[in-house]
């Protein structure tokens, strides 16, 4: 009687990982895996099951397992490659529009615009924007409904914006 090592032991249990290669090659090209991706995934794939100490319960069980970590790779990757377009188009669009040369210009001509608001109004704004006060609560001090101070904020965004906009075109 042969008596193996621990270790020894332990590797005998462990699947043939590369056998199932093939198999996952295919099956990730069928979910709609980019091309250049499709070795990384697999690989990632073979490091789950490492990771997790996937026993050789035989081909079928062990292949379950592999196509479940395959497909959960390439959901994860798809995520992330629309998070990292959404983030790249942000970005682009924080270039264009918000340029940090007029920031200054912008936050002056604000401040200007939040001075000339009657009290109210300027009250509103503070309890939203600087006390963090929710609409329930505004509402009961300004004596509007929810809805209503949802509207006031509104309508109070909208002539900023329109206000700003002015002082910076008649600076300009």
């Amino acid at each position: 009687m042969t008596v193996r090592a621990p270790e020894t032991a332990a590797l005998a249990r462990v699947p043939d990982l590369h056998a199932h290669a093939e198999m996952l090659r295919r099956y990730l090209f069928v979910l709609g895996a980019r091309a250049d991706r499709i070795e990384d995934l697999l690989q990632e794939v073979f490091a789950v099951a490492l990771k997790k100490e996937l026993n050789d319960q035989g081909a079928a069980p062990v292949a379950v397992f592999l196509r479940r970590a395959a497909k959960n790779m390439v959901l994860r990757d798809r995520h992330s490659q629309v998070a990292r377009r959404e983030v790249e188009l942000a970005d682009e669009v924080w270039r264009e529009e918000c340029v940090d040369e007029d920031e200054e210009l912008r936050l002056d001509a604000l401040r200007q615009c939040v001075a000339a608001l009657a009290d109210r109004s300027r009250a509103l704004l503070q309890r939203v924007y600087v006390d963090g006060a929710g609409r329930r609560d505004v509402g009961k001090e300004f004596g509007l409904v929810p809805n209503g101070v949802k509207t006031a904020m509104r309508r109070l965004r909208a002539g900023l914006r329109e206000c700003v906009a002015r002082r910076l075109g008649d600076e300009s």
